[in-house]
């Protein structure tokens, strides 16, 4: 029975490895190398969490502050931008072009409402940072019975 469980990994491990080379040619057919990071130049974004705000912050590197939206809705949080694309020189040939460049929007549900008029939103380095104070606060309070 262990032989017939060694084989039956060995033959996943193969189809992994033969699917991973696909992805690969694929990729790379479309002037890419490995599977790219993000597949529509969607921001990544870390969502943590105090007693009073939930705090984002999303990489979103080489745009214009001018060009950023932030939408905040209920619970839902929307960040919408647009990234210029630099304008091409004259006789300069491109062997490979990775970056992205254009729009993107990204909706995401936050742990609890917030209170959309005291948000804020700050941008450095690439680095878009939005508190959002929090509508009911998490924060314990002790109450004593009468």
């Amino acid at each position: 029975m262990s032989a017939l469980i060694e084989w039956k990994n060995q033959e996943i491990n193969k189809l992994r490895k033969d699917m991973d080379r696909l992805f690969d040619r694929f990729w790379s057919y479309l002037g890419g190398g490995s599977l790219p990071g993000p597949l529509t130049g969607i921001p990544s974004v870390d969502i943590s969490e105090t007693d009073d705000s939930v705090i984002i912050r999303a990489e979103i590197p080489g745009i214009d502050p001018k060009d950023l939206e932030i939408w905040v809705s209920g619970d839902i949080l929307t960040l919408r931008g647009h990234k210029r694309e630099e304008s091409s020189q004259r006789g300069v040939f491109y062997h490979r072009v990775e970056r992205r460049f254009g729009a993107f929007s990204r909706s995401m549900r936050l742990p609890c409402k917030v209170k959309g008029e005291k948000v804020r939103a700050t941008y450095k380095k690439g680095v878009l940072h939005i508190v959002l104070p929090k509508l009911i606060s998490s924060r314990a309070v002790k109450v004593r019975a009468k």
